[in-house]
């Protein structure tokens, strides 16, 4: 009969995966969310060295990592729990704030040198050294497959490197894969942490390594501050962006496949090379695209491959 209920086995399991496909699309979109947030990040800091180039880069990275300090600060102590934030005070959140911060220092000062677009396809190579480095920091095998995509992938970053090895842009685009190098570290150090600290407190640690990196820096090569309301907007803007950024990425890795996240999260090195090319006329040569792509295909491929060997 049409109107007959379907018997409770069958529709069980239907419900279950409805869930969980919805559970999907919204992990997925957070994790869309979160990139184009990172892109407008990008955007920002290479704004502000547009209009005022004599600012430095660890002043952009510094407003940028207190507003994140602050968004997490706030809702600690309305709820009268400030002491949550620190977690286990395990090694492996201090080293994840040491590795977190120094990559974002590196990675501000690249992008204000070679643009958004480029330094964030260097620094997505974060994914492939995580893949590199899993054999000896996490005892994860990889097959043969994976290596073949993680050599494509640094083929890639070779041709976003030559023709420029003695070029004035060479110290960014080193300073962007370094920063894509001490990310995957950093990533690894919240691996080995376990679940035992929640996300607000691995990233307390990353804000409060990086502030205390940030004055020790301040004091032995000096500071500028910015003198234009607009510069001031910019940073905020950038520093508001990235906290977004990370709420939504972790909200993604928690409703969705950690594979289709990571592959997802190659559009935040898309958008901002998009943006560079729209506002600022920042394209990459034909080796630095043909590199990109490389970057792009092997990195979003990754994932899969490391998921299937799981």
């Amino acid at each position: 009969m049409p109107n007959e209920p379907r018997p409770k086995g069958v529709a069980e399991p239907l419900k279950r995966k409805i869930a969980l496909h919805r559970s999907r699309t919204r992990g997925l979109a957070y994790m869309v969310m979160a990139s184009l947030l990172f892109s407008v990040m990008n955007v920002c800091v290479y704004a502000v060295a547009i209009y005022q180039p004599e600012l430095s880069a660890m002043t952009v990275s510094f407003v940028r990592v207190s507003v994140n300090l602050v968004i997490l600060v706030i809702p600690a102590l309305a709820a009268g729990r400030p002491a949550s934030l620190f977690g286990d005070g395990r090694a492996s959140l201090w080293l994840r704030g040491l590795f977190g911060a120094v990559a974002l220092m590196l990675s501000f000062t690249a992008i204000q040198r070679i643009g958004p677009g480029e330094s964030s396809f260097l620094n997505a190579s974060s994914g492939l050294f995580v893949v590199l480095l899993g054999p000896w920091l996490l005892s994860q095998r990889n097959s043969r497959a994976t290596w073949l995509a993680v050599l494509g992938a640094f083929a890639g970053i070779f041709l976003l490197f030559e023709p420029r090895w003695d070029g004035d842009d060479f110290p960014g685009r080193a300073m962007a894969l370094l920063g894509g190098l001490l990310s995957a570290l950093a990533y690894l150090m919240v691996a080995r942490a376990g679940r035992s600290n929640s996300p607000e407190s691995v990233i307390f640690y990353f804000c409060l390594v990086a502030i205390t990196l940030h004055v020790a820096w301040f004091a032995w090569a000096g500071y500028s501050i910015p003198t234009l309301p607009e510069i001031w907007a910019l940073m905020l803007l950038g520093g508001l962006a990235a906290s977004g950024a990370q709420h939504f990425m972790t909200r993604a890795y928690q409703t969705a496949p950690a594979a289709l996240v990571s592959a997802v999260g190659y559009a935040a090195p898309v958008l901002s090379l998009a943006w560079g090319i729209v506002f600022f006329d920042r394209i990459p040569d034909p080796r630095a695209l043909v590199g990109c792509a490389l970057v792009l295909g092997f990195g979003v491929l990754l994932p899969f491959l490391t998921r299937a060997e799981r």
